[in-house]
């Protein structure tokens, strides 16, 4: 007998699960669409009418039906609400940030272990494109040992986002949480735990009132690891540029994923996670002696894979795809760089 499909209910119906997480649960075997906390618009119901919709999030928590619960509502009730779910028995995906404070993950740990369920976080840029080919390049060992790095995500907005949590000055807000949680994922992904980090975290245009850009210098033993953020770049660096003792690859972030559910294409279709071949990286290297200089194709993105994985760690015992633990490394990060930026001084980390 073939497992049954996980039912599942998202927490808000905004972008994030719009875009990011209904596409996948809905064209998934191994998922059903179950629910969606809706407070006011019921703008979920109006695009999957099947589903349910939820008034009150402990409506939802006291439907027995419902298994996993995605919590895709602002970083400062990532907690709170992940706490709630795991209380009533339910597995639970945090979008990143995990949490504000890594006490807070820590206690969520604790308390999934507890209750026996299991905790994923959501950092799915593990499967852009463009960080998958990077990943391949080191892994096949393309430069030789790596002596520098660096990760931008930069981005050109005069305006502020129509999301007032996201401009508002509070816990968990500012591009350091947002699109840095994507870049320490990423560089931890690639180069392991850092010795320590410093940090510039700052505001540079004057509408915006929570931080807009950021540098991170992190610290290992045999190399450095830039990461970078601007909302002032109009003319984008490389997003990824590795340097090592036989070469150089340079790459620009062009994963087509996220624009393409933005309109609303159904994902694993043709073409699914395919960049454009303008794209390609490109890599300056020794290979068996000879000096070449050439671009490399790019691997497919894929975000369906990370519900593939979580499929498989609910229903099989397999490995999560993001553990708590991961989005918990993060979020040490995080709280180190904010304290090297304020103090102006190198932090070390405490050993993973």
């Amino acid at each position: 007998m073939s497992n049954p499909p996980i039912r599942t209910a998202l927490c808000s119906f905004g972008m994030s699960g719009k875009v990011f997480h209904a596409p996948f649960i809905k064209v998934h075997h191994g998922f059903e669409l179950y629910g969606v906390w809706e407070r006011s618009s019921k703008n979920a119901s109006k695009k999957y009418p099947h589903i349910k919709s939820y008034d009150t999030y402990e409506e939802m928590l006291a439907d027995p039906s419902v298994e996993l619960v995605i919590v895709n509502t602002p970083n400062s009730t990532h907690f709170n609400y992940a706490k709630k779910a795991l209380e009533a028995g339910k597995h639970v995906i945090v979008e990143k940030p995990f949490v504000i404070t890594s006490q807070d993950g820590e206690n969520l740990i604790e308390l999934a272990k507890e209750k026996n369920k299991k905790l994923f976080v959501y950092h799915n840029r593990r499967w852009d494109s463009d960080f998958k080919t990077v990943k391949g390049v080191l892994n096949k060992k393309l430069l030789g040992d790596i002596v520098e790095a660096e990760i931008h995500f930069d981005r050109y907005k005069e305006e502020l986002s129509a999301k007032a949590h996201k401009e508002l000055p509070g816990p968990g807000t500012g591009t350091l949480y947002d699109l840095g949680s994507h870049l320490i994922d990423q560089a931890l992904q690639l180069f392991g735990w850092p010795k320590a980090v410093f940090a510039d975290v700052d505001i540079v245009r004057s509408i915006s009132k929570v931080d807009d850009y950021f540098e991170l210098l992190l610290f290992y033993r045999d190399k450095r690891v830039r990461l970078k953020a601007s909302y002032v770049v109009r003319e984008a660096l490389p997003s990824f540029i590795l340097h090592g003792v036989k070469g150089t690859f340079i790459k620009s972030r062009a994963d087509v994923q996220e624009n393409d559910l933005q309109a609303e294409k159904i994902p694993g279709t043709d073409g699914w996670g395919i960049e454009p071949e303008t794209e390609k990286g490109l890599l300056h290297t020794e290979i068996n002696g000879e000096v070449v200089r050439q671009t490399l194709p790019t691997e497919h993105g894929n975000y369906i894979q990370y519900f593939n994985e979580v499929f498989d760690a609910i229903r099989n015992n397999g490995v999560a795809p993001v553990s708590a633990e991961d989005g918990l490394k993060v979020i040490r990060i995080i709280e180190a760089a904010f304290e090297s930026s304020k103090q102006k001084r190198v932090v070390e980390l405490v050993e993973e």
